[in-house]
Parts: structure tokens; sequence; C-alpha cells
């Protein structure tokens, strides 16, 4: 249990020489320099107001809190407005005493260290939470991947659609003609080792995305299972976020459905595969960089019959079928979103935070219940959220 008595005196302590002034004090003020570093200003009200019991004032209109200070019979107010937050004067002749304020302030935040992390511990424990939604952010990185690997193909395939000509090779060539043959062949050369290269980048953009994805998936189960009211607690997430990709998979999707349980039991190879493989520094975990010796040479000690029968194969490097891979992603995107879960997919393509409390006050459940009902809410909430933002109260 936290001294919250001991904690308050040494804070005191380490504030002198500011202390609170009236609200009735309260002026309009300049902006000072000093206030350009203070800390977050979250950490400043729970200092302040929650923990030393200062006067302030608000909401109000483009103003979240204002909180009257004195220093050396001087008043100043610490302010967070629509611009941030400052040390606001009366003029500049204050703006030392508003650097004296500066330093009273961090050292106060400094002390109330203990205080900051019990205040995080017992919210966590409750619904009063939101839940930062990253989802567009990582899912534009898998699209980015994958449409580089999509353009890499394109490039291969209109260079392998170009006619190669062919030239006789009989006994009686020119010097025209044998300079004619050396560039028609060397075009050849260069068109297979460009085609060779390009490949090469192809797979590199296929791992980039498959990985992309999983970070993305990883991601938004945790939201779906929110907006469906499986987690409702900080706790809840920090427990299910530390559980593995397929665990959060049933969270928030139903296997149940024959064509979903053939989409997870696919993608839980591919992913295994590449988190196998490429995540453990490309050595894997089932030998797939080693070679045993024999008579005929070095032999890989993953053989092909102890191989999974899956088409997305890893041998002696990163070999594996990438347009299948690469198909599987897209297909159960497009799977994924369609039906019960088409709700989900608005709230969180509008960027909200997940509100936990919600999940618990059936407004989740409410607006899960058709297209309409979800887009009516994500434009209330977000109007909420503008509003907010602006601190028009």
């Amino acid at each position: 249990m936290i001294d919250l008595k001991t904690i308050k005196k040494r804070i005191e302590h380490a504030i002198k020489p500011m202390e609170k002034a009236g609200v009735d004090e309260y002026f309009w003020g300049i902006r000072s320099e000093a206030g350009d570093s203070l800390p977050p200003y979250y950490l400043v009200y729970f200092l302040l107001v929650d923990l030393l019991d200062f006067n302030f004032n608000g909401p109000e209109e483009k103003v979240a809190f204002s909180i009257p200070v004195k220093i050396e019979n001087t008043t100043l107010i610490v302010e967070y407005r629509k611009m941030g937050l400052g040390i606001f004067i009366k003029n500049k002749n204050d703006e030392d005493k508003a650097k004296v304020i500066l330093k009273c302030i961090q050292s106060g935040v400094k002390a109330g260290t203990e205080y900051f992390n019990y205040i995080a511990d017992e919210a966590a424990k409750t619904s009063n939470l939101n839940v930062n939604n990253n989802s567009n952010e990582l899912y534009d990185r898998f699209c980015h991947f994958f449409s580089c690997y999509d353009n890499i193909n394109k490039q291969i395939i209109g260079i392998e659609a170009k006619p190669e000509v062919h030239v006789q090779n009989t006994p009686t060539l020119t010097l025209d003609n044998k300079n004619l043959f050396s560039i028609q062949t060397s075009n050849i050369f260069e068109n297979h080792n460009k085609i060779a290269h390009l490949r090469k980048e192809a797979i590199w953009y296929a791992i980039s995305a498959i990985e992309s994805f999983f970070n993305w998936t990883e991601h938004v189960f945790i939201l779906i299972a929110i907006l469906n009211g499986k987690i409702k607690t900080g706790v809840d997430v920090s427990d299910k976020i530390g559980e593995e990709w397929k665990t959060k998979f049933k969270l928030a999707i139903d296997i149940n459905t024959p064509e979903m349980k053939v989409f997870y039991d696919r993608l839980i190879i591919l992913r295994q595969k590449i988190r196998n493989f490429v995540s453990h520094g490309s050595f894997g975990k089932d030998g797939q960089t080693l070679e045993f010796h024999s008579p005929v040479g070095a032999v890989p000690l993953l053989m092909p019959h102890r191989q999974n029968k899956e088409h997305f194969k890893f041998g002696n490097g990163v070999d594996f079928v990438a347009p299948e891979a690469m198909e599987l992603l897209q297909e159960f995107v497009k799977n994924m979103w369609s039906g019960d879960l088409l709700p989900a997919k608005i709230y969180i393509e509008s960027g909200n935070p997940l509100i936990l409390s919600y999940a618990i006050n059936g407004k989740y459940a409410n607006a899960m219940s058709s297209e309409d009902d979800m887009n009516n809410f994500v434009e209330h909430l977000t109007r909420i959220f503008d509003d907010a933002s602006n601190m028009d109260w």
C-alpha cells in the first residue's frame, strides 16, 4: 500500500517556494517562455490538483484547467489551453518568476514518480481506459509491402513477355552477323539476370508483407475482442496482448465455420515458418540451415519427406511459394471483414480509440448490431473527440 502522506510531504518540500493562490486571483495573462518546458499536462494536474489540492478553474471554452500559483507574493497561472500547457504572466518582467515556477513543478514531478505509478496501476484494474487504435497505420504498412511485391511481379511478367530473337548459328557468319548474334545473346543473359534479381526482391517484399500482416492482426484482434465485449479492463488487455497469435485469433474470430477454420490452419503454418525461420536469424528451428555429410556430398538435414506438406516451404534459405502465401493473406482479410465483423471494421477504420467502459455498459454491443448503428455511433463519437481536442466545452 502506498504511503500518500509521506509522498505528499516529500513533494511539498520539493516544490518550495511555490505556493497555492486563490481562484479569485486568476487573470488571462500572456504565455511565458518558461512554460514551454513544463512536463506533460496530466502530470502537472495530478501533482498540483489531485495530490496537493491546489485551487483550479475549468474546464471553460478553449481552456481545460487553470491553476493559480504564487511565488514571492506574485500570482502566475499554470493553464492548459488549446495551444498547450503554459505558465502565464501579467507582464514580461515576471519571466524570471515563471522560470522559478517551472523548476518547482519539475522538482515536484520528479519527486512524485511513485504517486504517478500508483495512479496508473490502479487505473489499469478498471475499465476507465482507452486503448490506442493503431490499426490503420499497421494495415497501411502491410499494404505497402504487398503493393511493392505486386509491382515487382508485374515487372517480371513484362520482361518475360518480350520476344527473344533467335539467330541461326550458320558456319558462314559475317562480321556483322557475329556482332548481331553477340548483342542478342547479351540481351538474353541480361534479361535472365534482371529477372533473377527481381524475383529475389519479390521474396524480400513478400516476407515483409507477411510479417506486417501478422503485426497488424496481433493488434486488430485485440480491438475486435474489445468491441465484442471479450476484453473489458486494463488487466484483460495486459493479459491478452501477451498471448500467442492463435489465441488472439480465436478471441476475435469464430473458427467453428469451415471456411475460417481453413484460414486459421493455413495461417498458423505460414506464421510458424516465418517466425521460426526469418525471425530467428534465418536459421529456423527444424534444421532448415543444416546439412549432414554423406558419400554423395552435403545433404539437407530437413529432407523432403520430413517437410510439411503445406505449400509454404522453407528449405536452404527463404524458399517458399510467395504467390500462394500472398493470396492467402488477401483472401483472409476480405473474409474477416465480412458478415458479423463488418461493424467492427467501420469502428476500427475510424481511428478512434477503444473505450473499455463501453464494452461493459453495452454501447459497443448495441453499435455492433448493424452497419447503420455503428456508422451513427462512430459519427457521434468522432464529434465528441473533435470537440474535446478543440476544447469546445
